[in-house]
Parts: C-alpha cells; structure tokens; sequence
C-alpha cells in the first residue's frame, strides 16, 4: 500500500519538478534511489510510539512526507517557498499523507513542540540546531542527514551547543544520520 502511495508522490515530484526546480534535472531518473531511500534509512531510528513530528525545509518532501506516508505519523512541514508548500499540499492530497503544511519560515512558525524533527540538506549543524530547538519537545530527538561535512559540522556546533549525538547508518561516501538530543545552548 504505502509503496504505491510512494509511487504517486513520485509521480508529483517528477510532474511539478519541470515547473517549480524541486530536485536537480540530473536527480529526476534517481529518486527512488537519492531521495526515496535516502528519507526511509530514518526508519529505524524513530523514537518508538511517537504519533507527531516536524520537518524543517521540506522543499520536496524529503524527508517529512516520505516519512509521513511511510509511518501514518503526522508530520508539520515548514516550507517558506509559495510554490513548494502548493506542492506539499497537492501531494498530500494525493498520497492522503496525514501533514499540515507551514508556508512560512521556519522563524516564525507557530508549532506545538513535536517529540521528533528532522531536516534534509537545510543547513549547517550549528544554524539547524538553532532553528529545531524551538519546535522540539524537551525530551525529543532530531534525525538529520549529513554528508562528508557531519564531523566539520558537529566540531562547529559544539562551540555554540551542548548536545548528544549518534552517528547512524553510516555510508560508503562518509554520510550519516546524526541523532541529535538533549540540545541546549552553551550559554544557557
């Protein structure tokens, strides 16, 4: 079932992607493989029994709807592009992924702190930390992607951030899923 809801939203990406840039033209032919599987390597790491998270930068959906039509889990997605959020609501519609989407910027979205945020390729550690830590519940976690800079990031953020970190999944190109817990600023 969820697989060709997978598909449907896909389908939406590939369809608007010549409209509004959602993935790079080179990724269009990979993105079960780039963008798909990359979202579902959070799977194993969701905090048990959760029932709502927040995904900042949604963009095209990775990985806050993937994860929403995976789980049945109710994702916010924070989107401040007009034409990305029109997206995030088609495909939910479409996919009938349960999300409510933000068309503003992370800053200013008005969220009931969820116990998970995740985030793609939005920012370096140090400004993502910043901008979850309001929308993160006290005991939460956050799952982040992070490619060969994770260690160059994690080194910086921890000048301005006291945390617990776990590497995750660890791949062949030294990308990883960083757990992020327990966040608090070094001047707090």
């Amino acid at each position: 079932m969820e697989k060709a809801r997978l598909q449907t939203f896909i389908a939406l990406v590939e369809k608007w992607s010549g409209k509004i840039n959602l993935v790079s033209r080179n990724d269009l032919p990979h993105l079960w493989a780039r963008h798909v599987e990359d979202s579902l390597l959070l799977l194993p790491h969701l905090p048990a029994g959760i029932t709502r998270a927040i995904d900042l930068g949604s963009g095209a959906g990775f990985p806050g709807m993937v994860l929403a039509i995976e789980t049945g889990i109710e994702f916010t997605l924070i989107e401040s592009d007009t034409r990305k959020a029109a997206f995030l609501m088609e495909a939910a519609r479409e996919t009938g992924a349960k999300v409510k989407v933000l068309n503003t910027r992370i800053e200013g979205a008005q969220t009931v702190p969820a116990p998970l945020v995740t985030a793609r390729a939005l920012a370096p550690l140090d400004k993502l930390l910043g901008l979850a830590v309001p929308h993160l519940a006290p005991e939460g976690v956050c799952l982040f992607p992070k490619g060969r800079t994770a260690e160059v990031e994690l080194t910086a953020a921890r000048a301005l951030w006291h945390m617990e970190v776990e590497r995750l999944s660890p791949q062949a190109d030294d990308a990883c899923i960083l757990k992020v817990s327990q966040i608090r600023h070094v001047g707090s």
